[in-house]
């Protein structure tokens, strides 16, 4: 068995990343979360509130054999806007910011190179601004909001968010894409 990479990211509600990074080949599971801020344990609820400083996060366990890190950033950037600060659509808060999580120096290093060309290429009107932190402390999310889309595919929310990331990805990444 190949052993596994770890690499942790906010983009918006958590739901919805978590939905879009199952559909990839490599990714051997998707755990949604919350990570970045300075409260202890928080519960959805608290970290809803704005006031923890946590992120919404999915961490995902992949084969790098099948995923390099490279594509996980590039997955990522993909499935949110990057440019806008503390929320994702209707997802408003810092607990919808933009966040890369490291998990080593490598990481930190590929992440924040991949946002400086990003602003560089200038393929956004707006600046990048999308933070890159090491990981301190990754805290599981409740279990309800695990595989949440998965359990819930008739949530209008789901519907009209999560939904639209899967297809960028299925369509974008058709090759990386679990058959």
């Amino acid at each position: 068995m190949t052993d596994t990479e770890t690499a942790t990211v906010g983009g918006g509600c958590f739901w919805c990343t978590e939905a879009a990074f199952k559909e990839l080949d490599g990714v051997e599971s998707v755990t949604s979360g919350y990570a970045g801020g300075h409260a202890e344990d928080p519960t959805y609820r608290e970290v809803c509130t704005g006031n923890t400083g946590h992120a919404e996060v999915i961490q995902v366990e992949y084969d790098p054999d099948a995923l390099s890190y490279g594509d996980v950033l590039e997955i990522f950037f993909t499935v949110h806007d990057p440019t806008q600060l503390n929320r994702q659509g209707p997802d408003v808060g810092s607990q919808y910011r933009s966040i890369i999580l490291t998990h080593d120096d490598d990481q930190h290093e590929a992440a924040t190179r991949y946002v400086e060309a990003l602003d560089e290429e200038g393929g956004y009107d707006d600046d990048v601004v999308t933070e890159v932190e090491p990981l301190e402390t990754f805290y599981r999310a409740e279990e309800k909001h695990q595989d949440y889309f998965e359990k819930n595919p008739e949530d209008a929310y789901c519907s009209m968010h999560a939904q639209p990331k899967i297809e960028k990805v299925r369509e974008r990444f058709r090759e990386k894409v679990t058959a």
